[in-house]
């Protein structure tokens, strides 16, 4: 048997990361306390390093000993759990509230679906006894708002503490969750036929006064810093910028690199790696910077009448749609709305709070939208509709849905099928 040698041309791809594409990756998830931090080690570990106080914004702190030293003991979960504490609560009504206290956002609200907590309760306890502590037990709790599962929700949870006349009750009801009304204006002039003018106008106006983040005031474990503000100009548009104020501005010691770049001094090796890398991280933190205002000035951009108070709505919006408008990787964008804030007319808002997910891929419909459009077939029915006569119905507007997608939403909201109903 005779042995051959044989050369194969073989084309494949494969992907390398290098190390400076894995920092770099690391630097856009870090929040703006984090790179602050990373900034200010650097600088002291790095003798290429140094503030660029020339274009550093006045009002700079540079004592990053305050924020090391901040308070750690009260947490919104601390908050909320010693609340329980002081209520006559049964085993099980204990136990789910303290689940459903770890799994609310930083900003308070529970953006986690019920079915996934019985999931990860071990089904223990079923959809209908969580929503229950959920509704009687987490959302009486101090601060309002909490453990709504969206603005709409938190809006009216809040609206019903201040115990308002049951009127305006009822008007806030109509304007937050009836899909007739796209925003404001165009609720206003639908209610008036039926209240008054200055009744809609209180109701609006108490509306654009709540917190949309009731849970921030109690993260005190990690201090909220956001990258981005909303600048409101005179035409009722706004601006997004970054903030640099409390952002160390950074730039390479010239001196330094020129004493490096003379011959007759014979630097070593480790010192002009140092040179690099001083380069690398300023080039890469500007980037940082620059894509981090990019993603929020579009999210921004589609969220425009939610921010302008136009509207207690939020459109449908997807990582994916960020990403292929702007023309980068939709990891890049995840990445980027890990722990990144900005500060609105509103209150500082997570960039991750702005997006929502729509259920139909031929129309922008998010699940509350769909939940509500679910409960108005179904109060307004004759007679008993099977979820597969609401998704036809549905259909024929556009949306097309799965009889098993109604199936999914209207058990969310608790609503029996046509037989038990």
């Amino acid at each position: 048997m005779a042995i051959k040698l044989v050369r194969e041309l073989k084309q494949n791809q494969q992907l390398s990361i290098t190390p400076q594409l894995k920092k770099s990756i690391d630097l856009l998830q870090l929040s703006r306390l984090e790179i602050i931090n990373k900034i200010n080690n650097e600088i002291e570990e790095n003798p290429f390093l140094k503030k660029d106080y020339e274009n550093q914004p006045s009002g700079m702190f540079d004592d990053m000993s305050i924020l090391e030293n901040l308070s750690h003991e009260l947490t919104l979960q601390n908050h909320l759990e010693s609340q329980l504490d002081d209520l006559k609560l049964t085993t099980s009504e204990k136990k789910i509230a303290l689940f459903i206290i770890q799994s609310l956002e930083e900003n308070g609200l529970l953006k986690i679906d019920l079915d996934e907590i019985e999931e990860q309760m071990a089904f223990i306890y079923s959809v209908k006894e969580i929503k229950i502590v959920l509704s009687n037990i987490i959302q009486d709790l101090e601060p309002a708002g909490i453990g709504a599962r969206d603005f709409k929700e938190t809006i009216f949870i809040q609206l019903k503490r201040q115990e308002i006349p049951s009127k305006e009750l009822e008007i806030a009801n109509k304007i937050l969750f009836d899909p007739l009304y796209s925003n404001f204006e165009d609720a206003k002039h639908k209610l008036e036929d039926n209240y008054s003018s200055s009744e809609i106008e209180n109701v609006i106006k108490r509306i654009k006064q709540c917190d949309l983040s009731p849970g921030l005031g109690f993260e005190s474990t990690k201090l909220i810093q956001p990258d981005l503000e909303i600048i409101p100009q005179d035409n009722g548009k706004f601006n997004v910028q970054f903030k640099k104020e409390n952002f160390p501005m950074i730039c390479l010691d010239q001196d330094l690199e020129n004493l490096v770049k003379d011959k007759k001094n014979k630097a070593n090796k480790e010192l002009k790696e140092k040179m690099v890398e001083a380069k690398w991280l300023i080039r890469a933190i500007n980037k940082r910077n620059e894509t981090v205002q990019n993603v929020g000035t579009l999210i921004c951009q589609k969220q425009a009448d939610f921010l302008s108070e136009k509207s207690a709505e939020l459109k449908p919006l997807s990582n994916l749609e960020l990403a292929k408008e702007l023309k980068i990787n939709p990891s890049t964008v995840s990445r980027i709305l890990r722990s990144k804030y900005i500060q609105t007319p509103k209150g500082a808002l997570s960039m991750k709070s702005l997006l929502a997910s729509s259920v139909s891929k031929t129309r922008k419909v998010t699940p509350m939208q769909l939940m509500e459009e679910i409960q108005k077939i179904i109060n307004e029915e004759k007679n008993k509709l099977s979820d597969q006569k609401i998704s036809d119905l549905l259909n024929k507007r556009g949306f097309n849905l799965a009889r098993r997608t109604i199936t999914k939403y209207r058990k969310k909201i608790n609503l029996p099928s046509s037989r038990n109903r």
